[in-house]
């Protein structure tokens, strides 16, 4: 359990810059020893800290340090800034990378400031996958944690956006999150560091410039100085909380998913029953389980929305490249295209595979009799073999199929009775129907046709299984 003293500000201070990075290293598992970290440095005050006092920790926790320096080409200074992150890189002695990215000015485009961050981060993973850096290291401080939750707040965001700046995020850490900024600025100073100012960080066409310098300082005057303490605390509280909402969405997978050929199955009932915010994180797990890089939180949430309610206005939704589509009591997170089945000829007896399916069908014939006892599997059916043509077709519905059910009422429209039977809509077309001189006689894993049943006389039985490959 999180206490006040895992906050910044709140527990005796370390002795120094240095201290509190190992301190946050170690109470999130930052670096375990060994490892090559890229470091990210963009020449202003945090990012130089950030490289100093991991130089400063590389012998005692045998790590190997790199510096990069990412490249927008957006500012005039840009160049400049870029020969003096090489030149700081060459006085610690740190191998150094320049990597030069061109951010994207046309759709989809999410603004400047997302659109560069977006390219930033991209170099960062591309260059440490290049020199093996199992981790990059980025300078966000304490006051960055405490702006991020403030904007979010006002912003209307629920616990996960509270929850602000992750401490670690796949390769990304951040052993500066504890620190205040003014901490660094003296590590700086009295390391006598030099670094570069950015004069867009004072621009208040930025929204988050002008919560550092115009909001945040109104607010600390309310509420006192340890505002960003307060602020970092609620982040972490957040954090939690999303962390025991994010345990509890990976049992919920395991144990209200079916995966198969379709993606997996949910369904509808259980999953509307969970918390919104249980329910979305479970949708973008099983995304992520089908190869979803990067699902987006917002589409989880709508399909929440739209898809789980008992007046649901939507039948389908995107999700990144996969679908989400309800059925009846069903709601699939899949490939939003599925294989269909060709139709082809079937010799009885034999076999005969449908990969697209990932099924088999299996016939054979032997001699019947007034003892012979048909199987109740709905994958087995047995049929009077001379009332039928040695060749079917097995196919997929089409427009327009009927049906005649055993023990039904007589012949209907085979959509109709598929819904019926609630048979979700991405099953029906993938559904092996075996037909015989152009009756439906089986709809294979479902019921048998009318056509062709055993009886006390039947001199030979003709039985056709399906299986999986």
């Amino acid at each position: 359990m999180t206490t006040d003293t895992d906050f910044p500000g709140r527990a005796r201070r370390p002795a120094s810059l240095a201290d509190r990075a190992l301190q946050t290293i170690r109470r999130h598992g930052l670096l375990h020893g060994g490892e090559t970290v890229l470091v990210a440095v963009s020449g202003g005050v945090d990012s130089v800290a950030l490289l100093d006092v991991l130089c400063q920790l590389a012998p005692a926790l045998a790590l190997t340090i790199r510096c990069v320096h990412v490249h927008h080409g957006l500012r005039s200074e840009a160049d400049t800034d870029a020969e003096f992150v090489q030149r700081l890189a060459e006085k610690l002695a740190v191998p150094f990378h320049l990597e030069r990215v061109t951010v994207r000015s046309a759709p989809p485009w999410e603004g400047l400031e997302a659109e560069a961050r977006r390219a930033r981060y991209a170099a960062l993973e591309a260059r440490a996958l290049a020199a093996g850096a199992a981790r990059i290291a980025t300078g966000h401080t304490a006051d960055d944690q405490a702006e991020t939750v403030l904007m979010r707040l006002l912003d209307g965001a629920g616990p996960r956006g509270l929850a602000g700046i992750a401490p670690a995020r796949g390769r990304i850490i951040r052993p500066l999150l504890d620190a205040r900024r003014e901490e660094v600025l003296a590590h700086a100073r009295s390391r006598g560091l030099d670094w570069v100012e950015d004069a867009t960080n004072r621009d208040p066409r930025f929204l988050r410039n002008r919560i550092r310098h115009e909001v945040l300082p109104v607010l600390a005057g309310v509420f006192g100085p340890r505002l960003a303490e307060s602020l970092c605390r609620s982040a972490a509280l957040s954090r939690e909380l999303v962390s025991d909402l994010d345990r509890q969405a990976q049992l919920e997978l395991g144990r209200l998913a079916a995966r198969g050929a379709y993606g997996f199955v949910f369904p509808v009932a259980a999953l509307a029953g969970l918390p919104d915010e249980v329910a979305a994180q479970v949708l973008l797990l099983a995304a992520s389980e089908l190869g979803e890089s990067r699902p987006r939180r917002a589409a989880a949430h709508r399909a929440v929305r739209r898809l789980l309610r008992p007046d649901a206005p939507r039948r389908a939704l995107r999700l990144g490249r996969l679908g989400l589509e309800r059925s009846g009591a069903w709601l699939r997170v899949g490939p939003n295209q599925l294989p269909i089945l060709a139709a082809r000829r079937f010799q009885v007896p034999g076999t005969l595979e449908l990969p697209e399916l990932g099924l088999r069908l299996d016939a054979r014939c032997f001699a019947g009799g007034p003892d012979f006892a048909p199987s109740r599997e709905l994958r087995r059916v047995a049929f009077d073999a001379e009332h039928l043509p040695a060749t079917f077709e097995v196919r997929s519905r089409r427009k327009g199929d009927r049906f005649t059910p055993f023990g039904g009422s007589g012949e209907r429209r085979l959509k109709s009775f598929l819904i019926d039977a609630r048979i979700p809509r991405w099953e029906r077309a993938r559904i092996p129907l075996l037909e015989a001189a152009g009756d439906i006689i089986w709809v294979a894993g479902v019921r048998r046709g009318q056509a062709a049943t055993v009886g006390p006389e039947t001199k030979r039985i003709l039985e056709v299984t399906l299986d999986n490959l």
